[in-house]
């Protein structure tokens, strides 16, 4: 692609020698296992996000479950998140045990809608699981006060969210304790797969230590029955130095959206979706979104978006994706398929109530190249290929 979605060949060129030194540092020192990188990189992490513990392991996937392990959740409870996220989050609710209950989000933020709890709550009920997706924060007051007044633990999925404020508060520290994934493409990625837990709940924090590292407080005294999820100290070296770059990547980011904005906006007709309807019925029956339109993603007045994904909606998404990659432009679609529509959880999971919104967005919505290493000249050439696409014919989006 000319137009990388993310451009981490770059990234990596201009850290290059950074990265150089203290990798070959760890291979002076032979410390590859929990070394002093991971324990330097939990402090610098923990302080970064304003909380108290940061445990390092080995993906986000891990991440969440040990939380969720680490709360004592498991067979026969319920756990309440996003339908329109990626898998990770509710395989981590089924390997502990549970069951994921799938609620619809808010068209505008794409992040779960708090007015949609009270239909997903019972007795079975022990976490609400938001998601913080694309970069931009859940509304985290009213899912606290709703967590709060029936007794549940509220836990961030931060995985798109490094660096990400909520009213002025980084997320990692709102909730019980959240999950972060360092995966390479992140805002904040590692050379491989790796991932952290951070919360300010002590006990939590010394059980999940314990838990990555076979179950181990000390050695050859292994407390619980744990698992093998250590963020590798070679990864803890790299992110120490990415960690530095962060703030200025995120800024960047949010500038590339600006421009997004201002070169997109008079190209189409941007609209808001109308009211829900039944869920699981034909797409010419479901909130339509215009054939000429484009929506351009929203930024809650009381956040700081850090824009992993920069997402659009075109009821011609199928066709003005392919238009892109022949214009060699790296856009892409996260997440075509919702989680009940998944073959792994059919049958394992619980709806509560109508996902309108999660249907349809997965007919329609369309990532743009975002990356720290994205240019302005990037955002204006893939904002005229989708001006060219102005006069193709349009589609209607699949059932």
């Amino acid at each position: 692609m000319k137009i990388p979605l993310v451009n981490l060949e770059r990234q990596h060129q201009e850290l290059h020698d950074e990265i150089k030194d203290v990798i070959e540092a760890v291979i002076r020192r032979s410390d590859f296992i929990l070394g002093r990188e991971v324990e330097a990189f939990e402090q610098e992490f923990a302080r970064y996000c304003q909380a108290e513990h940061c445990i390092g392991v080995g993906s986000g996937l891990d991440a969440l479950t040990l939380i969720l392990k680490g709360l004592g959740i498991g067979r026969g409870d319920e756990v309440i998140t996003a339908a329109n996220t990626f898998i990770a989050t509710a395989l981590a609710i089924h390997r502990a045990g549970a069951v994921p209950v799938l609620i619809d989000h808010h068209p505008e933020t794409y992040n779960v809608d708090p007015q949609r709890l009270a239909a997903a709550i019972t007795p079975r009920s022990k976490a609400i699981l938001p998601v913080h997706l694309y970069g931009q924060p859940a509304d985290m007051d009213p899912l606290r006060t709703v967590a709060d007044e029936h007794g549940l633990y509220l836990i961030e999925d931060a995985c798109q969210a490094h660096g990400a404020r909520y009213k002025g508060r980084r997320c990692g520290s709102i909730g019980h304790a959240a999950a972060f994934s360092f995966y390479p493409g992140k805002n904040l990625g590692a050379m491989g797969d790796a991932g952290a837990v951070v919360t300010n709940d002590d006990e939590l924090a010394r059980w999940i230590r314990t838990a990555r590292n076979y179950g181990s407080s000390s050695k050859n005294h292994h407390d619980i029955r744990g698992w093998n999820t250590r963020l590798d100290n070679i990864q803890a070296a790299v992110l120490r130095v990415k960690l530095h770059h962060l703030d200025q990547w995120n800024a960047r980011r949010r500038a590339l959206a600006d421009r997004y904005r201002a070169l997109l906006a008079p190209s189409f007709t941007t609209a808001t979706v109308t009211d829900p309807t039944p869920p699981f019925v034909p797409s010419s029956l479901r909130p339509s979104v215009p054939s000429s339109g484009l929506i351009l993603p929203q930024q809650r007045p009381d956040a700081e978006h850090v824009y992993h994904l920069f997402v659009v909606r075109t009821a011609r998404r199928d066709e003005l994706l392919k238009h892109l990659n022949a214009a060699g432009i790296g856009a892409a679609v996260h997440y075509p398929v919702p989680i009940h529509r998944q073959p792994a959880f059919t049958g394992r999971c619980v709806v509560p109530s109508p996902l309108t919104y999660a249907e349809q967005c997965s007919d329609t919505i369309l990532s743009l190249p975002m990356c720290p290493y994205t240019t302005l000249e990037d955002v204006r050439i893939v904002a005229d290929a989708i001006n060219q696409a102005g006069n193709l014919k349009c589609e209607t989006p699949r059932a």
